[in-house]
């Protein structure tokens, strides 16, 4: 697939109107018949000029335990980048549907410190178009550069799965190999989520997505009670690394179980040093204390 010239927003979609758009075209496809296609949109989206508000960078470092700074944390971008990213899977010729779609993996690049007085300028497309054993999956990637700057600071790839949703022309891959079983380690840190941590997100994130928000509105989506972000537990995370890890790294995560809300979760980091004593590595595992699943895992690495 060829990329065409980008399409330029005027501003950062509203995330709250893509997902009521998302639920139209969804009614529509149930209508007319499924959606077979297996082609990509061929553009991008782009928003020039994008500022960060003070308030709500200092409400999200006090969410998810980040050292107040100017540098933006590499979740907050995720943040700031995740509508604009929305608005290329909420097209008429995206061949999945947005609503209902796992999130699976994350993989983030920090290249270079953004800061808050930094005027950005973000981009996001989707790729890779494959199967599945359970259905059909897409990355999503994000990038953002300073304001006129040519260099890429921050890229994000994000892959997703339409669970059940299996188009003409993808190949369903071979059974997946076994993973060994999870034995709990000793953890490091121990979580405790009300019933308020998605809608605390969603508030400094703008992601409302129902599922997040409540045991009702949740459950008119199929989930039992609320889900925790993704994203805020993977945040979570990488402020538990530390400072240690500088303001250049790559950072890593692969959601497996979703942390249903209010519950606790347990969390243990282990980390690797070079030869000269300096931070090299880290990785995290987190789980249910009660049950001992695993709910995600990840590195963070130095570049």
């Amino acid at each position: 697939m060829t990329l065409q010239q980008p399409v330029i927003l005027a501003e950062m979609p509203s995330l709250s109107k893509l997902y009521v758009n998302a639920a139209a075209q969804a009614a529509r496809r149930r209508l007319l018949g499924t959606h077979d296609s297996a082609d990509l949109p061929a553009e991008s989206h782009e928003v020039r000029g994008v500022t960060v508000d003070v308030g709500n960078l200092t409400a999200y470092q006090h969410l998810i335990g980040e050292t107040a700074s100017d540098v933006l944390p590499a979740g907050f971008i995720h943040a700031l980048a995740f509508p604009l990213a929305m608005s290329v899977m909420n097209r008429d010729d995206f061949p999945l549907p947005l609503l209902g779609m796992i999130h699976l993996r994350n993989s983030v690049e920090q290249r270079t410190p953004l800061v808050f007085t930094d005027v950005l300028d973000m981009t996001a497309r989707v790729e890779n178009l494959r199967g599945h054993r359970a259905g059909t999956q897409v990355d999503v990637v994000a990038e953002v550069r300073r304001a006129g700057s040519p260099d890429i600071h921050w890229r994000g790839v994000s892959s997703y799965l339409a669970k059940g949703l299996f188009l003409p022309g993808i190949d369903k891959p071979s059974a997946a190999a076994q993973k060994p079983d999870f034995a709990a380690p000793a953890p490091t840190a121990l979580w405790h989520l009300g019933v308020d941590t998605g809608r605390a997100y969603a508030a400094v994130s703008g992601d409302f997505n129902p599922i997040h928000l409540s045991v009702l509105s949740a459950k008119a989506l199929g989930m039992r009670r609320s889900i925790a972000h993704g994203m805020y537990l993977a945040s979570r995370a990488l402020a538990d690394v530390g400072p240690a890890r500088g303001d250049s790294f790559s950072w890593d995560v692969e959601f497996e179980a979703p942390v249903f809300l209010p519950c606790r979760v347990a969390l243990e980091i282990s980390t690797d040093q070079a030869s000269s004593g300096a931070w090299k590595h880290s990785r995290y595992v987190a789980w249910n204390p009660r049950s001992g699943r695993r709910h995600f895992s990840g590195t963070v690495s130095a570049v």
